[in-house]
């Protein structure tokens, strides 16, 4: 109507409008495939935030260390840490 040829683009217009609406589309499903990988599994995210055997038995030598717990309770404590879930 108002440009040049009365029909716009033509047929160029159709192939432009096509590829940016394929790229638009591959784009937000890359963008959603690379956020649902990037989410922790059930099975990686509780033993990732645990703190590990070997820093709680640190933990437990340095109280013991500094008189906060008896013998009889690091003992105790220490057999509990060691034992197989």
């Amino acid at each position: 109507m108002y440009g040049w040829g009365g029909d716009s683009w033509g047929m160029g217009g159709w192939i432009v409008m096509a590829v940016l609406m394929v790229l638009f589309w591959g784009g937000v499903i890359t963008l959603v495939i690379v956020v649902l990988l990037r989410r922790p599994r059930s099975d990686q995210g509780t033993t990732a935030l645990r703190p590990s055997h070997h820093d709680a038995e640190r933990i437990l030598n340095e109280r013991f260390a500094r008189g906060e717990i008896d013998e009889t309770e690091y003992l105790a404590r220490r057999t509990a840490l060691r034992r197989p879930e």
